[in-house]
């Protein structure tokens, strides 16, 4: 059975768009244009992805509406916004957004962000590595769950992918391509500023100074690197 995309949009020329380009590819649609009807279809409907407008004429908005699916659906959501600026992009990462898409978009594009998500969400990497200890960080690679100094730590799908990605190759700098290739697949491989973004957010959440980073680090021009030493490294089967 073909995947089946809830599109929320309340500009028809939009709907019509994303419509066209996605059914020709073979998907189903269904289409939502306010908050009463996102949660009622995705609860009856049980759609593979959400493709999410951050601009609604509702009392509720994009980034409401990815806060309440996330209390009841981990349906993978793409947030569609003619915001660019790394604070608003930020914000829909908080909300529980796996990937944003820019208006104007142009169909190759879309159609690439939305086959990048199925795939990531439908074939997850299964680890059976035991439990990361660095410092106060413990990552539990198995069960995808992360605690700072005893107290749990939320990460989004993707978030939490792109600290596993860092975290099996600790004490080593990740290019910014192969991070992009592996965490988001190939068609987001020259995307920098997108990684950069993640990044930052992962540091909030992570890291007691953002500024000043204790375990993720950047190598200007390169990539990131994921620091443990030695005498912290140590596997755990708790």
């Amino acid at each position: 059975m073909n995947d089946k995309i809830l599109i929320v949009e309340d500009e028809p020329r939009v709907v019509r768009l994303v419509s066209e380009v996605l059914g020709a590819a073979g998907y189903q649609l269904i289409v939502a244009s306010n908050a009463k009807q996102v949660m009622e279809l995705v609860a009856i409907e049980q759609p593979n992805l959400v493709l999410l407008d951050i601009m609604l004429p509702d009392d509720l908005d994009g980034y409401q509406i990815c806060q309440r699916l996330r209390e009841f659906s981990s349906v993978p959501i793409i947030m569609l916004t003619a915001k660019a600026l790394d604070a608003d992009k930020l914000r829909g990462f908080d909300a529980g957004a796996d990937d944003y898409l820019t208006k104007p978009f142009n169909a190759k594009e879309l159609l690439a962000r939305v086959k990048a998500v199925l795939r990531r969400s439908q074939h997850p990497e299964t680890i059976t590595t035991s439990p990361l200890v660095c410092g106060e960080l413990k990552i539990n690679l198995a069960q995808h769950t992360v605690m700072m100094r005893g107290q749990s730590i939320e990460l989004t799908r993707t978030e939490f992918a792109l600290l596993r990605e860092l975290a099996l190759n600790a004490n080593r700098v990740v290019l910014h391509q192969d991070l992009l290739t592996k965490v988001w697949g190939p068609e987001y491989r020259d995307d920098i500023d997108y990684l950069r973004a993640y990044i930052r957010y992962l540091r909030r959440k992570l890291e007691a100074n953002p500024a000043n980073p204790r375990y993720i680090l950047t190598c200007a021009g390169v990539g990131y690197q994921f620091v443990c030493p030695e005498e912290d490294e140590k596997k755990s089967s708790n």
